[in-house]
């Protein structure tokens, strides 16, 4: 039987240690259902999938943990972090090349061309989650120790082929000139 991991504890200490008055929630949005976690900004919520996650060992759960508070830092705390990660966040670049973009408060989607494995190493390297798996797997590593599993998990999560800054400029401008013509569209990720 799995034990019983402390999100709150570790949620807790992240939020004091940085003056942050975000909430967890384990019950996971609409069409997050399969995913470890996500991050809210309009309602400062981190999601963390327990029960998916609960027969995972404790250094996964505070994986995904960090992972999820160091994007409520990125946007709730953008002076902290660099004009890259800043400008990453306004974007979601999905595995099948549906991406987003953050307008007005409101994702406006397009659908760009090219193969799974393509979009999957553009999803990963984007500077707010190489930002996010690098913070978290240095979090773990403190709490847990380093481990051949745990730098698994990092490698699992960080791109295969990483791409130099300028490859996520053509990116982003990519989907600001497929999404300039259309309307926003009242979805929420």
């Amino acid at each position: 039987m799995p034990s019983i991991f402390d999100y709150k504890h570790f949620f807790d200490n992240y939020c004091k240690e940085r003056f942050l008055d975000l909430h967890l929630s384990f019950d996971m949005p609409s069409d997050y259902e399969t995913a470890c976690g996500t991050f809210d900004p309009a309602s400062k919520t981190v999601f963390i999938n327990a029960e998916h996650l609960n027969a995972k060992p404790d250094y996964e759960k505070a994986f995904f943990l960090f992972h999820e508070l160091r994007h409520a830092s990125q946007y709730l705390c953008p002076e902290h972090f660099g004009s890259e990660i800043h400008r990453s966040l306004q974007y979601v670049i999905g595995y099948d090349g549906t991406c987003y973009k953050l307008v007005n408060g409101h994702y406006i989607s397009c659908k760009l061309d090219g193969n799974e494995d393509y979009f999957t190493n553009l999803y990963l390297g984007q500077p707010h989650e190489v930002d996010a798996n690098t913070f978290a797997y240095e979090q773990v590593k403190q709490l847990y120790g380093d481990s051949k599993e745990l730098k698994a998990l990092f490698d699992f999560w960080m791109p295969r082929h990483p791409l130099p800054a300028h490859a996520y400029d053509l990116i982003f401008s990519q989907i600001d000139k497929s999404i300039s013509c259309i309307s926003p569209l009242e979805e929420t990720l």
